[in-house]
């Protein structure tokens, strides 16, 4: 090999290399294949100090991505009439561009936001769900901000209003679009926007989990969906069903929505539902075996609806979001729990993450409260943002991003001059 050929080899393989999402990156809601964890530590939080805060124009409850030293997140203005993707620098906090998208004015949730999309990254694109308060669509975005794709999910129907976050794994791209009216899941091909494939649901109420690959020892990759009557395991690249759990429901109780996707751990895969009037209910199916069976569920106690569950060292934890943010951790193999205690006056819409082995939750008040990841409960700290806190928290490079009602804050250390954050 010649040495200019060399030279171009070595050169093409650095720059794709660049392209590609890192292991440091928080690429999708909740961070790498949604599991709200990264590595420690933990960053100081004094609102009063932040690394940097900027004002981030309309408004917006879905959370923020971090892809290769730039944050991306969605917004609309306050009148309705437009949709922004905005891009910062992830070192100053500084707005580098700025999409824009027609829409209108439509009803939501109190808790909802005509932007409560989280977009997800291959490291190439930035993919997002648009609502433009009728229909629904997956718009594909280079670094700088041009479109290079759109395909419509079709209309939307919600009492709530949209908030389902794509994903991308290997060159696809993922929507759980399941409203009031039909639900399914569907494929694209992240070049192009191309359907790939389109797996029907059953319908119920509108479910906003996001899906999450499954990778075992010994067995192919699960695309995993959990929804009112469904958890369903899918080959990622055709859409074959490769296994379906059916929840059945008590006569006489009206069934409930997941919001937060279900969690692998201890070769057990949890899932949680709820509802506005405070019912709760979580099911553990046991998955070591060919078919899924049940383990264990519970219907009673400070269980979560809306924020995420995490896991950590064997055990589960979740932030129960009813009459107050209860933090409680359980044996995932039994559902036995270990604590629950009471940490905030006020629910929890954001999920929380984990740093480390400290645990971070945020009220929607914008207080906020730090415990270990152990089977004993231990307070490590509080505190309060100074502003509402519906959005997950995304941490990349040893920084914490938490968006606020009006803001978006970022706390850690400056990045050494010349260096990526």
């Amino acid at each position: 090999m010649n040495r200019l050929l060399l030279c171009l080899v070595w050169t093409f393989a650095a720059v794709s290399l660049c392209t590609l999402s890192s292991a440091a990156d928080w690429d999708r809601f909740r961070g790498p294949n949604g599991t709200g964890i990264a590595e420690g530590p933990l960053p100081p939080i004094d609102p009063a100090q932040p690394l940097w805060k900027t004002a981030i124009p309309g408004k917006g409850n879905g959370s923020p991505i971090v892809v290769a030293g730039r944050v991306y997140l969605q917004s609309a203005s306050i009148d309705g009439s437009q949709r922004w993707l905005i891009c910062l620098d992830a070192a100053s906090g500084k707005i580098m561009w700025k999409t824009t998208h027609r829409g209108s004015a439509a009803r939501t949730h109190v808790k909802n936001s005509l932007a409560s999309s989280t977009p997800a990254s291959d490291g190439q694109r930035i993919y997002c769900v648009w609502w433009d308060g009728s229909g629904v669509a997956i718009h594909a975005y280079d670094r700088e901000g041009k479109e290079l794709w759109h395909t419509s999910l079709g209309g939307y129907v919600s009492q709530h209003g949209p908030g389902f976050s794509p994903i991308v794994h290997r060159g696809m791209v993922y929507a759980n679009v399941d409203d009031d009216e039909h639900a399914e899941l569907i494929a694209l091909d992240a070049a192009t926007g191309e359907r790939k494939w389109i797996a029907s649901r059953k319908k119920e109420r509108a479910c906003y989990s996001t899906p999450f690959i499954l990778s075992r020892p010994g067995k192919a990759e699960e695309l995993i969906v959990g929804t009112t009557h469904q958890i369903t395991a899918y080959d990622p690249t055709t859409g074959q069903v490769k296994w379906d759990y059916t929840l059945s429901w008590p006569q006489g109780q009206m069934p409930l929505r997941v919001i937060g996707h279900p969690v692998y751990v201890a070769d057990h895969l949890i899932m949680a539902c709820g509802d506005g009037s405070g019912a709760r209910y979580m099911i553990a199916l046991d998955l070591r075996e060919n078919a899924p069976r049940k383990a264990w569920e519970l219907n009673r106690g400070t269980l979560p609806y809306v924020p995420c569950m995490l896991t950590h060292d064997q055990l589960l934890f979740w932030i129960g979001d009813y009459r107050g943010s209860h933090a409680t951790c359980a044996d995932p193999r039994t559902g036995k729990i270990l604590f629950s205690e009471q940490i905030m006056i006020k629910e929890s819409s954001a999920s929380p993450i984990l740093i480390g082995d400290r645990i971070l939750a945020i009220a929607d008040t914008g207080e906020f409260i730090i415990f270990k990841a152990q089977r004993e409960f231990e307070e490590v700290a509080r505190g309060h943002l100074g502003q509402k806190v519906i959005a997950t928290p995304a941490v990349a490079d040893g920084r914490l991003y938490i968006r606020g009602e009006t803001h978006l804050f970022c706390f850690g250390k400056p990045s050494p001059q010349g260096k990526r954050p």
